[in-house]
């Protein structure tokens, strides 16, 4: 049985939508996407078994901040199969609270350079 994994990267196809992902690895072709973000040429979309968030911010219980636009807590709330859910960060980025909403959805973790947070 092979463990390889393969890598997907996000895609916003609209606002207010959520988020595709579309398998990628080094060197293969990249477009130009929304806020032109660069995003795989390949239109071949895949449901990931992880799903890497960054993280402006983050508290104890790993809800985190993001960049506003809300695609990663509409992406995780609409699948069927809830992915390990891992937020990327910097431990200077930890905050007492979020004040999360009811649409905030928590990370199984966060990772820092410091480790791994794990939610109280």
């Amino acid at each position: 049985m092979s463990r390889a994994g393969r890598c997907a990267l996000p895609v916003v196809k609209e606002r207010g939508k959520p988020l595709v992902f579309r398998p990628w690895s080094p060197g293969e072709p990249l477009a130009k996407g929304v806020w032109n973000i660069p995003v795989p040429a390949s239109t071949e979309e895949v449901v990931p078994d992880i799903v890497i968030a960054p993280v402006v911010g983050f508290d104890q219980a790993c809800y985190r901040l993001g960049y506003g636009g809300g695609f990663f807590d509409l992406t995780l709330a609409r699948m069927k199969n809830s992915p390990l859910k891992l937020g990327l960060g910097y431990r200077q980025q930890a905050l007492v609270t979020i004040h999360p909403q009811p649409n905030d959805i928590p990370m199984d973790m966060v990772i820092t350079e410091e480790g791994a947070c794990f939610p109280e």
